[in-house]
């Protein structure tokens, strides 16, 4: 990231009331960016505002917006494209709706959708025009560890296939889009955390206790690895893995998959 010389960068954060976002938000403060923050609830934010500002010398600005919802994705979305000093856009606004996709309602459904494509999708685009011009920027996605959970199933882990795909499409738009902003000096980058110590369980009816201790990150755990991994160029973050050669296996195996079934003919197993 190469903040403007000519006054103090700009960050906005969604999600920013709790857990990851307001981790988000400590973090720029402190790193010397004046802030836009987001989220439904105004109070949470006049908070995080006044304990920022008190503790930093910046400047953060309290836009309450509920991204499920199309006039106020709209004013963000406007909001943006008015902020000639954007450095940064965090989109970390999500929740997790796990339960069987039967019995979710496909309202919340709707909303899960909105929130976690849409909003990323329009936010994003809002963003870059401006970041390409002034040739440069970033763009954080916030997914999860479990967009590559689609073949494990649910014996173990949580139902959630809604809330699954809509992160393996974070992923998908963010190493597509990655390849598109090639050499305009504008980054994206899809963070992917597993478990973190925030309300995103306990919101859900979940005793975040359950899980155990060694498998738990922390907010700022994790917002220190994926700046580290802006830093390292690093389109998808996972904040706990040691070793990236899965994702080269992924990348391979998709590789693969595409070049082999390049056939115009079904498969000998699809012919009677």
């Amino acid at each position: 990231m190469n903040p403007s010389p000519s006054k103090r960068p700009v960050a906005l954060v969604t999600g920013a009331s709790s857990g990851i976002g307001a981790a988000f938000a400590a973090r720029l403060a402190q790193d010397g960016y004046d802030l836009i923050v987001v989220a439904r609830r105004r109070e949470r934010l006049e908070g995080l505002a006044q304990e920022l500002e008190k503790k930093h010398s910046g400047k953060v600005e309290v836009l309450p917006a509920d991204l499920s919802r199309p006039d106020s994705l709209r004013a963000v979305e406007k909001r943006i494209a008015e902020e000639p000093a954007l450095e940064l856009l965090v989109n970390n606004a999500g929740f997790g709706g796990y339960m069987p996709f039967v019995e979710l309602d496909p309202d919340r459904a709707e909303e899960l959708v909105n929130l976690q494509v849409l909003a990323v999708t329009r936010l994003t685009r809002a963003a870059l025009p401006g970041m390409i011009e002034r040739g440069h920027g970033s763009i954080i996605n916030v997914s999860s560890r479990l967009a590559f959970s689609a073949s494990l199933g649910s014996s173990q882990l949580a139902k959630r296939a809604t809330y699954a795909a809509t992160k393996a499409y974070i992923n998908t738009f963010t190493q597509l889009l990655s390849g598109e902003l090639e050499g305009t000096g504008v980054q994206v980058q899809a963070l992917c955390p597993g478990v973190v110590l925030t309300e995103f369980h306990t919101r859900m009816g979940m005793d975040p206790n359950r899980f155990p201790p060694a498998i738990v990150s922390r907010p700022e755990d994790i917002v220190a690895a994926s700046l580290a991994g802006l830093k390292l160029g690093e389109v998808i973050c996972v904040p706990a893995l040691d070793d990236p050669a899965p994702l080269q296996q992924i990348r391979d195996g998709e590789r693969a998959l595409f070049e082999s079934s390049r056939g115009g003919s079904a498969a000998g197993r699809y012919r009677s």
